[in-house]
């Protein structure tokens, strides 16, 4: 286990952990200064392509990223999401997540799905490549956004996924759109640590989409609070922006702009 894991890992009962996604170096090198784990996600493709799910991202357009991210963020654990068909099997999962590490640097790859990962986790960390779980909504697969955790059955399911992932090696578990005393069970009963996204405060920590943190996306789920508006500030900079332009270009002319 490398120190940075290790240090994360070691925040376990002690504090809860901040993590937010990042697409660019720019971005990257604010949330560093806050974060205690960066996020690479494969949501980069409806927040910046508008693909209709992450099953168009590709791992060249993860690497590309990464590779920007990896250059603003210094202190915080970097971890970058396996794209959709990436990790089929141990054998494509080994040679994908090496390439990811090669070409980005970056600390960890997050993996989606319990049982049926099992394998191809265990080949990844036998082969010292961190890697972190991911519960619950599986926005890859997914055939319906709802609530999970809702039905015993599943509860259950879930729970045992959880644990099984542990055993695996995992240092640490997404766990996304997870009913609430689902989320604290999981929290309780597990000695990694489980990053919440929708899933009630009852984890170790939350991970945001940090253009849905800041208002610059349009996305309005029940569960993100909006702390900024950068949309607005960005339209109010090109503005003032513009005017200024024309107005020393045509400095006896008069505009209005309604837009």
């Amino acid at each position: 286990m490398n120190k940075k894991v290790k240090k994360f890992l070691n925040k376990k009962n002690k504090a809860k952990v901040i993590c937010l996604t990042a697409y660019s170096k720019n971005v990257a090198s604010i949330l560093d200064k806050y974060c205690d784990l960066v996020l690479v996600g494969d949501s980069l493709g409806s927040v910046l392509y508008d693909f209709k799910s992450t099953k168009e991202v590709t791992l060249d357009t993860m690497i590309n990223h990464s590779k920007s991210v990896r250059l603003g963020v210094k202190k915080s654990l970097l971890v970058v999401d396996m794209p959709y068909n990436t990790y089929r099997n141990s054998k494509e999962a080994l040679k994908n997540a090496r390439l990811v590490m090669k070409k980005t640097k970056c600390d960890a790859v997050k993996l989606e799905g319990g049982k049926r990962i099992i394998s191809i986790v265990k080949s990844l960390v036998k082969n010292k490549i961190p890697v972190m779980g991911h519960l619950g909504i599986l926005p890859q697969t997914e055939k319906k956004f709802t609530y999970k955790g809702k039905k015993l059955i599943e509860r259950n399911r879930i729970l045992k996924d959880a644990k099984l992932l542990e055993e695996a090696g995992i240092f640490s578990v997404v766990l996304e759109c997870i009913e609430t005393k689902l989320a604290k069970k999981i929290t309780e009963q597990l000695n990694i640590i489980t990053v919440g996204i929708g899933s009630s405060a009852n984890c170790d920590g939350q991970v945001l989409v940090t253009d849905d943190l800041i208002g610059l996306s349009q996305n309005k789920f029940r569960f993100v609070k909006k702390y900024a508006n950068i949309n607005q500030t960005i339209n109010s900079a090109v503005k003032k922006y513009k005017s200024e332009v024309i107005k020393k270009q045509f400095p006896n002319a008069k505009y209005s702009f309604k837009n």
